[in-house]
């Protein structure tokens, strides 16, 4: 797997395809890139698409420490930089789903338009931040029951196939526990409407059921972001509904980039 260092840190990733926009798939909280396989392979036919592990994740690096959203972005504009990507379509699920976000209010001249696929809370309700803050807690002490629980009730429908289920979950559990808490402290440390407001690219807002960040207040974070809202499909709607993401995204295409 090619690898590309960022100050020392080296980020494994994919490249598919040929063709103009290069499409960036950045994956969500102790997932990784794979996660992205039906969007990549689908896309790759017209466009040149780099799956990237988030530092922490997949086969890149762990280092100790902090894991802001804001390492991952100065990870990603370095791997934009590296492979002469252009302005590239960025397309972020959950955890990604933020990152693709200031990566955008950070970067403006390394991205066309960002797709954020059902994206980490931009603020965390209290009835969500007080069991996730509490779960966070309980990875530190060792206690790693209650993230198997997260993943498996809150991320899925009960409709969602158990083959799917068991598989993400076993890829997510296989995080380091020093990883999971810190990455997660990182999400609840994000400040979604004030990095939104800076974001001048076009915008995709794919909601999965239930919503992390209901439409209606999407619209009001960013007035001109575009919603669309798949059925079905839990939280990894992408993974669940390939086909709905992919037309949707290439909708938002054709009418917007």
């Amino acid at each position: 797997m090619p690898t590309i260092e960022h100050k020392g840190v080296k980020l494994a990733y994919e490249e598919k395809g040929s063709g103009s926009p290069t499409f960036l798939f950045v994956h969500g909280w102790t997932c990784d890139r794979s996660f992205f396989k039906a969007q990549a392979d689908h896309f790759a036919r017209r466009h040149r698409t780099v799956s990237v592990d988030l530092r922490g994740h997949g086969e890149s690096d762990k280092p100790a420490g902090a894991y802001p959203i804001s390492a991952y972005v100065a990870d990603l504009a370095h791997v934009i930089d590296s492979l002469k990507l252009g302005k590239v379509v960025a397309v972020g699920h959950s955890m990604g789903g933020i990152t693709v976000l200031d990566l955008a209010a950070t970067h403006p001249d390394k991205v066309a338009a960002i797709v954020m696929v059902d994206p980490a809370p931009f603020v965390f309700p209290p009835e969500l931040k007080t069991p996730v803050s509490d779960m966070v807690a309980a990875i530190e002490v060792g206690n790693q029951e209650p993230r198997r629980q997260f993943i498996a009730n809150a991320l899925f429908l009960p409709t969602s196939d158990k083959k799917l289920v068991d598989s993400v979950l076993k890829v997510m559990m296989a995080a380091p526990p020093t990883i999971a808490a810190a990455a997660m402290k990182g999400i609840l440390a994000f400040d979604g409407p004030g990095v939104a407001k800076r974001c001048t690219v076009p915008a995709l807002h794919l909601a999965a059921n239930p919503p992390l960040n209901p439409p209606h207040l999407m619209s009001q974070w960013m007035p001109k972001v575009v919603n669309g809202w798949t059925v079905g499909a839990g939280h990894f709607n992408m993974m669940e509904v390939p086909e709905q993401v992919n037309a949707m995204i290439e909708g938002f295409m054709r009418h917007y980039v």
